[in-house]
């Protein structure tokens, strides 16, 4: 078996109850029998004090649950539309060919795979200590802890294969300048360090109502030529690290893209894995607004089909705008059929004509 073949996605919900015993009923579901690298949590605390709290209860945890093991975790402040408390699970059913390292890393644990592909490394909950700092300032400082991690373990800038940005009040200001603007001009710069020969990273720029700024990453070293990785394009869009300066807002003065690619795969040999970018209802570079949820919807799934091909999705994330558009973005993916597992959240996107972004996994 490969990674196409080892790595496996679930997601696990909860009904209201008090925040440890919701947390303790999705960590009573972990899967059996294989490494757990990465633990998203997704909630509503009621404000930045609980929000932190409620990050060291989770970790707190998950240290007395894994001790040497700690996977990556993230607490992501976005309401769960299917439950109250929601977990994602990456999870991995290593053999004999694999080896895998746990690092504590002072709080930021990572975490190394390797085998006969090559090394692969899954990091993040990077975030700043001081939470009230603005988007820039504590963007300069995760930025800075995952570089740390990266040359660490001796994986380049361009390694990064996926990205996770949750950024607090996305598409707010302070001042003339806007959050997301603010993070990305610190990723641009922060990127200018590397060739990206094989194209930028598959990327997610989230909203969340509070925690600051919160950045999840995946990176991949090929050791043969029959593993690699490559950039997707999508032909109804324009690629997001070209946009024109016109759909961009400003910070600083600056005007930098986000540096994402809309899709990005792992070949091995004759399988593939695909991280789908956060994707919505954009055809070239313009918003299709003012059309409904139920048009962007339709519109999004066009544009994840055409970045995955033939591939099987294995987990999508579904960000909404709106609460009350929970039910009828149930309806219609679920007429979709795709049988795979499926969270739904409430977060602003980054543009606030968009109702609708979802993001997902596939493999071919």
């Amino acid at each position: 078996m490969n990674y196409c073949e080892k790595i496996h996605y679930s997601i696990y919900t909860t009904e209201e109850a008090d925040f440890e015993t919701m947390a303790d009923t999705l960590l009573a579901q972990l899967p059996e029998n294989e490494h757990i690298f990465r633990l998203i949590f997704f909630g509503t605390p009621a404000d930045n004090v609980q929000y932190v709290t409620r990050r060291t209860t989770l970790f707190d945890k998950i240290e007395r649950l894994f001790a040497e093991r700690l996977p990556v975790f993230s607490y992501v402040s976005q309401p769960a539309l299917d439950g109250r408390l929601t977990l994602e699970v990456h999870s991995y059913r290593a053999d004999d060919t694999d080896s895998v390292a746990y690092h504590p890393n002072n709080g930021f644990p990572y975490v190394v795979l390797r085998n006969t592909d090559g090394r692969f490394l899954f990091a993040g909950g990077f975030h700043s200590d001081i939470i009230t700092f603005n988007t820039q300032q504590q963007s300069v400082e995760i930025f800075r802890l995952a570089s740390e991690v990266l040359h660490r373990e001796g994986f380049p800038v361009e390694s990064i294969i996926r990205q996770w940005n949750y950024i607090e009040q996305i598409t707010g200001f302070d001042g003339f300048d806007q959050h997301y603007q603010m993070f990305n001009n610190v990723r641009s710069n922060f990127y200018k360090r590397a060739t990206w020969s094989t194209g930028y990273p598959a990327a997610t720029g989230i909203g969340t109502n509070l925690g600051g700024v919160l950045v999840d990453m995946d990176a991949a070293v090929f050791a043969r030529p029959g593993c690699f990785m490559t950039a997707i394009d999508n032909k109804l869009q324009v690629a997001a690290h070209a946009y024109s300066v016109q759909v961009l807002e400003n910070a600083n003065e600056e005007k930098a893209t986000p540096k994402f690619e809309r899709a990005k795969s792992m070949t091995f040999d004759d399988r593939e894995l695909i991280y789908v970018s956060g994707t919505a209802a954009i055809r070239g570079e313009e918003s299709m607004a003012g059309v409904g949820l139920e048009r962007q919807l339709h519109i999004t799934m066009e544009n994840i089909a055409q970045l995955i091909g033939n591939a099987q999705l294995k987990i999508l994330r579904v960000y909404l705008k709106e609460k009350s558009d929970y039910k009828e973005a149930y309806e219609l993916l679920d007429s979709y059929k795709l049988n795979v597992p499926i969270s739904y959240m409430c977060a602003d996107v980054c543009r606030n004509e968009l109702l609708i972004e979802i993001e997902g996994i596939a493999i071919n």
